[in-house]
């Protein structure tokens, strides 16, 4: 654990109500939040190339949103996390072609999920798929990440607690 570890420096945690951010501080203050995470999600996911990586995205996006346009380009992206703040992208661009208009949508993850648990890729997955149908982090855009991922609101929170492990620098795989 860092020393100056607090509730204020849990920044992943933040919208978090008090109670859960105590419970994550006391697991950090054990030392047990990487054992904790570790026997939650015990192995790191299979996806490791670009290729592997689309196929998986479309996979779920056929299983889950047959409607949806298809996915052009599934990338991971190193400079995610320290460019723009965020772990996954969603980028839809509308060009015309003479009289047709074409649009192109374009998924990028970020790097630190390539050894995560297949649960967080599934969590972030299913975020920039539900950006399909919904732009905004509104009710509905949630209500469709749970449609897809009915465990998607836990998910989350465990992945920000990895997150958490792994700015104290603590590796789990």
């Amino acid at each position: 654990m860092k020393p100056n570890t607090t509730l204020a420096s849990l920044r992943y945690l933040s919208g978090y109500p008090p109670q859960i951010q105590h419970q994550a501080l006391a697991l950090i203050e054990q030392g047990r939040l990487a054992a904790y995470l570790l026997d939650k999600y015990p192995e790191a996911h299979q996806v490791r190339s670009e290729r592997a990586l689309y196929d998986y995205v479309v996979e779920m996006k056929n299983r889950t949103m047959r409607k949806a346009p298809p996915v052009n380009k599934v990338l991971w992206d190193s400079k995610l996390h320290v460019i723009r703040n965020a772990l996954g992208t969603h980028t839809f661009q509308s060009k015309v072609h003479g009289s047709k208009l074409r649009s192109s949508h374009e998924i990028r993850i970020g790097t630190v999920f390539r050894t995560a648990p297949d649960g967080f890729l599934r969590m972030i997955v299913v975020h920039e798929l539900a950006h399909f149908k919904e732009k905004e982090h509104n009710k509905a855009f949630y209500n469709l990440c749970c449609h897809m991922e009915p465990d998607y609101h836990q998910l989350e929170l465990d992945m920000r607690l990895y997150l958490t492990c792994l700015e104290l620098g603590q590796k789990l795989y």
